[in-house]
């Protein structure tokens, strides 16, 4: 969405632009210089600057407008054509999770982890996104985090595809860096934003333990990553010993970078995100800046295994502060268990 915001904001810029210096120059006043109406329509505004040129009549009979200009619009096309292509064009990727004490009515449980949403649009009540869920057929659903944006806040968004999550499957929501810091900046909203989705059935579970269908579910709060599990609040009542008693422990934390500490608490499975894919996809798929502007994250996105320990790291499905993808497509991720024989 920022940057449908930003082609909005720099077009009716460029119109505004071309329609005042028309004006200035019927009254032989101050000119805008030719480079900035130029540099306008090369930097995302050439339809407000070629809307403009038609509607005031101006700048028609000068060749390098008459040239910059169509040409620019062409190529803002294209351009933003692939943005957008790149945005929101949403793939699956599904991995397997083998594990031996998986109870048989187990087999094949489903598992849709979403993350990163940070607002973005996916058709109205966020309907694209949601049928491509339903389609996976999951048995839940787990919200890693960064569902709203800091930046660019909308909770009607992130309501809109809750309400039509839970019709789906149970959802489960921790928070992530973004949720952390609109607590900060309004925590009495937030927790506003937190009853709603509750009220229509979403649990949030952070720093706390659900046992699901012989699944033991465990929340990671943006302000509990690094800690230990079993020293979490909600979570310390449960003796470590317990844990062995559920067929497969399974840990939402946002941030992929402690991955150590849960390795040590012996978690099967690992579900993050928080870095986007890295934002741009080099060749050999390695991810080019992590949401820390970190260069050449190791932990970007795909599967790792630790032992006994495989960590899941979701691309996401939006942006931050960067509002586009390059080789990058927004991601649902399935997780689909399997009894190891």
């Amino acid at each position: 969405m920022i940057l449908v915001y930003y082609l909005i904001i720099i077009n009716l810029l460029a119109f505004v632009m071309y329609g005042v210096d028309k004006k200035k120059a019927e009254k032989n006043k101050y000119r805008i210089p030719e480079s900035r109406l130029i540099a306008v329509a090369v930097l995302g505004g050439a339809y407000g600057a070629g809307l403009g040129m038609l509607v005031f009549h101006h700048k028609t009979k000068k060749i390098k407008f008459r040239v910059v200009v169509p040409t620019f619009l062409v190529l803002n096309l294209i351009c933003i054509g692939l943005i957008l292509y790149g945005n929101y064009h949403l793939v699956t990727t599904e991995y397997e999770v083998n594990n031996a004490l998986l109870p048989d009515e187990l087999d094949g449980y489903r598992i849709v982890q979403i993350s990163d949403l940070h607002n973005q649009f996916f058709g109205f009540n966020e309907s694209v996104l949601l049928k491509r869920i339903e389609k996976e057929e999951p048995d839940i659903i787990v919200v890693t985090g960064d569902v709203v944006d800091s930046t660019h806040t909308n909770y009607g968004i992130a309501e809109s595809f809750f309400k039509g999550a839970v019709e789906i499957a149970p959802v489960y929501y921790i928070s992530g860096n973004h949720e952390e810091w609109l607590i900060e900046k309004n925590a009495e909203k937030y927790e506003a934003f937190i009853k709603e989705v509750e009220s229509y059935g979403v649990e949030y579970i952070d720093d706390r333990a659900a046992d699901i269908d012989g699944i033991r579910l465990v929340g990671v709060s943006e302000m509990s990553l690094g800690k230990s599990i079993y020293t979490l609040p909600e979570v310390e009542k449960e003796e470590k010993e317990e844990a062995s008693e559920s067929a497969l422990t399974v840990v939402l934390a946002h941030e992929p970078e402690y991955i150590k500490t849960y390795v040590e608490d012996g978690a099967d499975l690992v579900l993050s995100g928080h870095n986007h894919g890295g934002q741009v996809r080099l060749p050999g798929q390695r991810g080019f800046v992590s949401a820390n502007f970190k260069f050449f994250p190791e932990l970007d996105a795909g599967v790792r295994d630790y032992g006994k320990t495989k960590l899941i790291i979701s691309r996401g499905l939006g942006n931050s502060v960067a509002p586009i993808r390059v080789n990058n497509y927004p991601e649902i991720v399935t997780i689909v268990l399997k009894k190891d024989n």
